[in-house]
């Protein structure tokens, strides 16, 4: 039982190495992380008695 909660740990901290990875080193392969920039406008009505 040790023995797997061990690889699931290593395999906790891979995930996390290749999570904070893929973060810095993908926008040097083509992944964009910027959100659309457009303007957005709604109108409001409020109900004031």
């Amino acid at each position: 039982m040790f023995r797997l909660f061990k690889w699931l740990f290593y395999l906790a901290i891979l995930a996390f190495i290749a999570l904070v990875g893929y973060a810095y080193l993908g926008p040097f392969f083509g992944a964009d992380f910027r959100p659309p920039e457009s303007e957005i406008r709604q109108d409001i009505i409020l109900d004031a008695n």
